[in-house]
């Protein structure tokens, strides 16, 4: 005989069951097998046990349930489901319990012991299950853990969006992977991408990386994300901020937009610029938009510009090569005149103390400005410090008087350094010179011009004060008025002191900012409504014996409390802002 009751309905089954605008008539419950008992005791309830056809079989509006034993309480439309309890819809959700209770006239469940809720790609575990069927959302707060395909997340608090497929933790999470481990203070988990969206302080450690956000989207299955709002990636003796960054485990790359910052640890240099990338197992960073390397040397910083800066190699084999309108600059200690360049390339090796500007190079050191087709500067590896300079090919060094200019030119030059100032130079082959010459009281005295296989000039405060000729061709000191003006420079002469690096800023001027692209930030947490109709949390922990009162499970404050205007503004989240699908949407910009 057929029993007219109402039946337990547990989470997840609610998927193709539309609700009505208006409470219709409660479709009946079907009690299909099990042994009838009346008990005097329970003089509300009928109760079914299973008997050896098998369980408690019970079915209603599509939903299947199983159990040892079912209490129903007809006036109040309430089932008490005990003893390996098992609900299923359809072939794609089921949910085992050793205990569950349903109210009818509410569709509120509650599930307790060992629940473990199953869909196709993940397993949720916990101990205490609470389900409001109308909202089609579950919810937990003693722990739980969810299993996906490839990961395990566990949380204190936790819920579940039926319809969105969507996992939401509260409080203490964690994602436990074979590769990495999450922490995050809030994740939202969508069960059918893999996708988590992390909230609050979160950290993505593995053996190799580690990742800080406070906004951000990972791909659990594709270990791919992107991370904003206080981003950076930590490797082995790098560290990547910016204000957006993308992350790929499996190529073990990183790039980052908009106001970047490189730190190497072992090497004291630090790369900043509006794009980057980063590729671990090379050793490798890329960095253009206004790309700029500051390099710790001697106490002082020495600063590298170029369009684009490419640094490579071990950290014990650091090399730095700048493409494309370079320049470089030395500040010097107190007291010391900067040194500066310009060139269309550089390269830098620090562990063989060498660098080479290329390709129509300049270098000022002090009031002197060399030219040539190559030059390279070589720093003393031990204290740093500038120690020679080659100039290679059409070597000319210009110094400006007040009465003209000072100039030298050769096929070569070598210069020598004292405690970073150039303190020597050798011109070497078909050497020409014209030169100012001065008595003690800086007076001019004449105009010295001579040509000789190689000449030597001694210099103090950047300053000419001696010459030596080798293999001199006799020249002449011509007095000032007898030295025709068209007759002071040599062929091939171009002073370019307005182009000289005067200071750090120097290194941009001429060079409008870049234009950034907009970040794409993290969409907020989608408002799906509260649990339990605000009631606080301490009053819906029910023990196996009890029975829900429907009243007592609505119009009350909530706890925990949905984000509020205030938190997002903690979180500095935008509502209108979205997830980049792909990281072309970054790459396409530049």
């Amino acid at each position: 005989m057929k029993i007219v009751t109402y039946i337990f309905i547990c989470l997840f089954f609610f998927g193709n069951i539309l609700l009505a605008q208006t409470d219709p008539p409660k479709q009946k419950v079907d009690i299909q097998s099990g042994y009838l008992e009346i008990k005097p005791e329970l003089p509300d309830a009928i109760v079914y046990t299973k008997d050896n056809t098998g369980q408690v079989y019970i079915v209603h509006e599509g939903v299947e349930m199983w159990c040892d034993q079912a209490y129903v309480y007809l006036k109040d439309n309430f089932v008490k489901a005990y003893g390996n309890v098992r609900i299923t819809q359809g072939d794609t959700v089921s949910m085992n319990s050793k205990y569950a209770e349903y109210n009818g006239n509410t569709s509120f469940a509650f599930a307790s012991g060992d629940v473990v809720l199953t869909e196709p790609k993940t397993t949720l575990q916990t101990d205490t299950l609470y389900f409001d069927r109308v909202k089609q959302q579950a919810y937990y707060r003693t722990g739980g853990t969810v299993r996906d395909t490839a990961s395990t997340l566990t949380s204190r608090i936790g819920r579940y969006y039926a319809e969105s497929k969507k996992y939401q933790f509260l409080s203490a999470v964690q994602i436990v992977n074979p590769k990495y481990t999450v922490n995050s203070e809030q994740l939202d988990f969508y069960s059918e991408s893999g996708g988590a969206y992390l909230y609050g302080e979160s950290t993505i450690v593995s053996e190799t990386s580690t990742v800080f956000c406070e906004r951000g989207y990972y791909d659990t299955r594709g270990d791919t994300g992107y991370f904003v709002k206080n981003s950076r990636v930590d490797y082995e003796n790098r560290t990547l901020y910016g204000d957006s960054i993308y992350f790929d485990r499996n190529k073990s790359f990183a790039s980052a937009t908009n106001n970047i910052r490189v730190i190497d640890t072992l090497n004291n240099s630090l790369v900043t610029g509006h794009y980057a990338e980063v590729y671990r197992d090379k050793d490798s960073v890329f960095i253009t938009k206004r790309a700029l390397a500051a390099t710790l040397r001697d106490s002082d910083s020495v600063f590298v510009h170029a369009d684009t800066l490419r640094i490579t190699g071990k950290p014990e084999n650091r090399i730095l090569r700048g493409f494309y309108r370079a320049r470089m600059f030395k500040r010097g200690k107190p007291g010391e005149a900067p040194t500066s360049g310009t060139c269309d390339s550089i390269y830098v090796n620090e562990q063989q103390g060498i660098t080479k500007l290329i390709r129509n190079p300049i270098l000022w050191s002090g009031e002197n400005q060399m030219t040539g087709d190559t030059i390279h500067l070589l720093s003393n590896k031990v204290t740093e410090e500038l120690d020679t300079l080659k100039v290679f090919n059409n070597a000319f060094l210009i110094q400006k008087d007040s009465a003209g200019y000072n100039q030298v030119k050769g096929e070569r030059l070598i210069g020598l350094f004292t405690e970073n100032e150039l303190d020597s130079v050798s011109i070497i082959k078909n050497a020409e010179v014209i030169y100012f010459a001065r008595n003690d009281k800086n007076a001019l005295i004449g105009i010295n011009t001579t040509t000789a296989s190689s000449i030597e000039l001694y210099l103090e405060n950047q300053q000419i004060v001696g010459t030596k000729f080798i293999k001199q061709v006799p020249g002449k000191i011509y007095p000032p008025s007898e030295f025709p003006e068209n007759a002071r420079i040599l062929p091939g002469f171009n002073w370019r002191g307005e182009e000289r690096l005067l200071r750090k800023s120097d290194l941009f001027a001429g060079k409008p900012p870049p234009i950034l692209p907009k970040i794409q930030g993290i969409p907020l947490p989608e408002d799906e409504g509260e649990f339990f109709d605000d009631i606080p949390l301490d009053e819906i922990e029910l023990p196996t014996e009890s029975k829900l009162n429907p009243e007592d499970l609505q119009n009350r404050e909530s706890d925990p409390k949905p984000m509020t205007k205030q938190s997002e503004l903690q979180l500095g989240l935008q509502k209108n802002d979205s997830i980049p699908k792909k990281k072309e949407t970054e790459d396409n910009q530049y």
